[in-house]
């Protein structure tokens, strides 16, 4: 499969539906539209005190070393210096200054630890608590979150991924209509969303009446779930398509001293349009941020890549607490593993799965916190270990979500939205 960013190019509006459907169905027909999902009206389940996520996944993995768990006095230490926070006695790395200062909200996990060191594979796991294998394909979080609680807005949709991967987990095996909406770069907003000056918005109802009625007989003859999923999938964009939700991805709506705030790189853009979205009631936005594979000079490299993660994040959460919204989101940076403590002959670090950090701060989060400890050179868990699947239960708890309740995938195979994951008790207030 192409690049799921890669196919929502060109001008029109019926290739945006179209691509938006057949990315994530695998499918080329353009069927009748269907109705709408039916969006819940329940609230959130009992128990959790998150009612967004925005989840910025360091795509590469990141280096503990010289972020979050520095280990100042040891030879692994490299060039990167500790700065002091406002909470007594705690350290971030130097590039790090924004997030020091708001270390009270944030907690930082030091004991992560993973199965793989390869990239992909540990992508896969850290967004799903399961190892990608070839019979089935698991759902990310905010996909579980949908699925659970409900879709909670008609016109936008419930989840968001910007810049994502081509292998994003998605929806996996829950239906497509679930699916996050992919966006590409920040920048430039949602593409193929502007009607041509030439169509009315009547010519193109008739062309999607046309194309429906061209397509009816095979959709009678295939009435199969996956053809009824695309067809949901594909009516949520044409209702997309005619919604002043639209104007949300349009970064232009800002002043440009905001945008010049979050740092104009697409991270710093991610976060912006991350602000906006939840603002607007979407629920789970996620920002793939790459650039973390240090083999090589690692020292230049993340004081380049550090600067501008704690820009975009840090305005990310000013923004959100001025707006009284950091108490209903929570935050999370994630990886797939952590860097070696030995810095190679290239001046880098390796892949490391033995330890390494991931974040949490907002809602539902008990901040001012390290939990967990890797030894003095960071090679290894020291104490209170958490595995990929206690941490994602943790977030799901944030959401109220039921982590012992079973969903079947097609195949009559059970899984938990944090596969057999607890929450740790420490990170939750």
């Amino acid at each position: 499969m192409k690049h799921w960013m890669a196919q929502i190019d060109g001008v029109s509006r019926r290739s945006f539906l179209h691509a938006a459907a057949k990315s994530f169905l695998g499918v080329s027909l353009v069927p009748a539209l269907g109705p709408l999902a039916g969006v819940a009206n329940g609230a959130e389940a009992a128990g959790g005190k998150a009612k967004n996520i925005i989840y910025l996944f360091m795509n590469g993995g990141m280096t503990h070393l010289d972020t979050f768990d520095l280990k100042p006095g040891s030879e692994v230490k490299g060039e990167t210096k500790p700065i002091t926070t406002n909470v007594t006695g705690m350290h971030l790395s130097e590039p790090l200054p924004t997030l020091a200062s708001k270390m009270e909200h944030i907690a930082i996990v030091n004991s992560m630890f993973t199965e793989t060191g390869a990239h992909e594979p540990g992508r896969y796991f850290m967004r799903t608590s399961y190892k990608e294998i070839a019979t089935t394909r698991h759902p990310c979080m905010g996909v579980w979150a949908e699925k659970i609680l409900g879709r909670r807005n008609k016109d936008l949709p419930d989840s968001v991924v910007i810049n994502g991967e081509a292998r994003h987990p998605a929806a996996g095996f829950m239906e497509p209509s679930l699916s996050p909406l992919p966006v590409g770069n920040p920048n430039e907003g949602l593409k193929n969303t502007k009607m041509p000056d030439y169509v009315t918005d009547e010519a193109f109802q008739r062309r999607l009446e046309m194309a429906a009625k061209f397509d009816r007989a095979f959709h009678k003859k295939y009435n199969t779930l996956p053809v009824q999923a695309y067809d949901d999938y594909y009516a949520q964009a044409a209702r997309l398509l005619n919604s002043e939700g639209l104007k949300n991805f349009d970064l232009n709506e800002e002043e440009a001293e905001v945008r010049d705030a979050y740092g104009r790189g697409t991270f710093g853009q991610g976060c912006l349009l991350a602000r906006r979205l939840v603002e607007s009631g979407v629920r789970y936005v996620e920002i793939d941020y790459g650039g973390w594979d240090m083999h090589n000079e690692i020292a230049t490299a993340i004081e380049n890549r550090g600067t501008e993660f704690d820009t975009g994040l840090g305005q990310l959460m000013t923004e959100l607490e001025e707006r009284d919204m950091l108490k209903e989101t929570v935050i999370v940076v994630a990886t797939e593993f952590g860097r070696t403590p030995r810095i190679n002959q290239n001046a880098g670090r390796d892949h490391h799965p033995g330890v390494f950090s991931c974040m949490l701060a907002g809602a539902g989060i008990k901040g001012g916190q390290f939990y967990g400890k890797s030894d003095k050179d960071g090679q290894s868990v020291e104490e209170n270990g958490v595995a990929v699947a206690d941490f994602n239960a943790t977030i799901a708890t944030t959401l109220g979500l039921p982590l012992k309740k079973e969903f079947f995938s097609p195949a009559g195979r059970p899984f938990k939205v944090a596969h057999d994951g607890a929450p740790i008790a420490d990170l939750l207030s």
